[in-house]
């Protein structure tokens, strides 16, 4: 089953990926569950801005929006965002693949 994709927030606003469990415990938890949290939270974000800039651009096309601008903006806040998505899943290829390749 496939699952939705969802968007990226706010690129520069990066937020911790690990909740420090303080002095000397565990973190409890599953294993990178809060990286998956948050990794879904930006795909959802993505997804928000994908819906808006295509509700925009919709809304211009039909003659209900006249602000070319926010129309112009939020596509290419969308492109951005799609970019960096993009970006994140290579390194993060990459960086799988140099740890599969690693001699133990």
């Amino acid at each position: 089953m496939a699952l939705p994709v969802g968007a990226v927030g706010n690129p520069f606003k990066v937020g911790p990926l690990v909740e420090n469990a303080g002095a000397g415990g565990s973190g409890g938890g599953t294993p990178g569950g809060k990286f998956g949290e948050a990794l879904a939270k930006s795909i959802d974000s993505l997804d928000q801005v994908q819906a808006d800039a295509a509700q925009r651009t919709q809304a211009l096309a039909t003659g209900q929006a006249t602000d070319l601008s926010s129309v112009v903006m939020s596509v290419e806040k969308a492109s951005l965002e799609v970019q960096l998505a993009t970006q994140v899943r290579t390194k993060a290829t990459e960086a799988f693949q140099q740890i599969m390749q690693m001699q133990v």
